[in-house]
């Protein structure tokens, strides 16, 4: 995080930023930058990196919960769909809405609902199936909501070709730099989310067990199940509504700590959330960097550092059961 908010083309030193945060505070008197550093510091890169932190701590803790519910070392946070349903609901509000509302106020909340919406769908599909206690039947609702929403993105995009470039930039994944309005956005929904994902996660170690084992020790399975499926949900959704879709961090993350600091969930989970936000703010400053002045999708970075690591990852789990 440090380095996030010292990259950019202008240069701002250490000191300097500790003696502007220490002037905003009291402790001194003045400030060493004039007025346009203290606008581009505080203005747009610390809530950037503020942002890239929040979304890449839900982001890697999603993943990591949804593996444990889910019994599945590979899952992510797009699991039940929401990829596809904020991809969805964001190539609406692309293509019909105002360019300016949806640009600016209808497109983050048009892709969280279309997240949510495709999540919902997903759960009803598994518990028609009358296996509430089943994980993989989730999986496999999730799916088939995410081929179906996938299919309704494509043809509203082939009705719309002329929206296709931002469409595409969405789905690539970018943190805006408007400011500390995205962060308050957000905040809310990662802080709830992570809350109740924290406070169950020994119930988690207790899932991974296998259902029919934690129901014996006395754990509602379906309602353990709905309840971090759904915190994880929302806090996803929050998470791509106002960055677009950036894969792979809710399965490199979660891996990595199982690596250096066990499988445990009391532990897994905190860790993947602090590692997370700083997976991303760093992922962040190579995106703005590499090709300065121009900026490339962030989820090109994470897709550039995911995609090995998820071929070594199911290497490592050949011949597991």
């Amino acid at each position: 995080m440090i380095v996030g908010v010292l990259a950019g083309p202008l240069d701002i030193g250490v000191g300097d930023v500790v003696r502007s945060a220490l002037a905003r505070l009291g402790v001194v008197g003045s400030t060493p930058l004039d007025a346009t550093e203290e606008s581009i510091l505080w203005d747009l890169r610390i809530p950037r990196v503020v942002l890239a932190a929040l979304v890449g701590g839900m982001l890697a803790l999603a993943g990591a919960t949804y593996q444990g519910v889910f019994h599945n070392p590979l899952a992510d946070p797009y699991l039940l769909g929401v990829a596809a349903g904020a991809g969805l609901g964001a190539t609406l509000a692309i293509s019909y809405l105002p360019r300016a509302l949806a640009g600016q106020q209808l497109l983050p909340i048009a892709a969280f609902l279309g997240g949510a919406a495709a999540v919902v769908v997903t759960w009803a599909i598994g518990r028609s199936a009358g296996r509430e206690r089943d994980a993989t039947t989730f999986v496999l609702a999730g799916v088939v909501v995410a081929s179906f929403f996938t299919a309704l993105q494509t043809f509203v995009q082939q009705q719309n070709s002329d929206t296709l470039q931002e469409v595409y930039s969405w789905i690539l994944g970018a943190l805006p730099s408007s400011g500390w309005s995205d962060v308050a956005v957000l905040a809310p929904y990662v802080i709830v989310a992570s809350v109740v994902i924290l406070v169950f996660r020994r119930v988690l170690d207790v899932l991974s067990l296998g259902d029919t084992e934690a129901a014996s020790l006395g754990v509602d399975v379906a309602r353990v199940r709905l309840l971090l499926v759904a915190a994880a949900t929302i806090g996803t959704a929050a998470a791509v509504a106002v960055s677009g879709l950036i894969a792979f961090v809710g399965i490199i993350v979660p891996h990595t700590i199982r690596l250096l600091a066990g499988t445990s969930y009391r532990g897994l989970l905190p860790l993947s959330f602090v590692v997370g936000a700083g997976f991303l703010v760093l992922c962040d400053v190579v995106a703005r960097t590499v090709l300065s002045p121009a900026e490339l999708p962030i989820g090109v970075v994470t897709a550039f550092f995911g995609a090995p690591f998820f071929a070594i990852a199911l290497r490592t789990l050949r011949g597991r059961p």
